[in-house]
C-alpha cells in the first residue's frame, strides 16, 4: 500500500493513478482524513453492442425454435 499527501496527489495525480492499478493507494488529508483508491474490476459481460438487420421478432424465432425441437 502507497500512501500519498494530498499535495503530492495535486503535483503527481497520473503517477498516483498508475500506483493505483497494481496497489491500493491512500491519500492522505492536511486535516489527517484518509481515502483509498483501488482499480475498479471490469465486469466480465460488459462487452460491445454490435449491429444486426435481426428484429426482436427474429431473434425470438431463433431462440424458440431449438426448444420445440424444430431447427436445423
Amino acid at each position: 500500500m502507497k500512501i500519498y499527501t494530498e499535495a503530492e496527489v495535486k503535483a503527481q495525480l497520473e503517477k498516483v493513478l498508475d500506483s493505483a492499478k497494481n496497489e491500493e493507494v491512500v491519500i492522505q488529508t492536511r486535516s489527517g482524513e484518509t481515502f483509498s483508491i483501488v482499480p475498479k474490476k471490469k465486469s466480465p459481460f460488459d462487452v460491445p453492442g454490435i449491429t444486426t438487420q435481426a428484429t426482436t421478432e427474429d431473434i425470438l424465432l431463433a431462440v424458440k425454435t431449438p426448444r420445440r425441437g424444430g431447427g436445423g
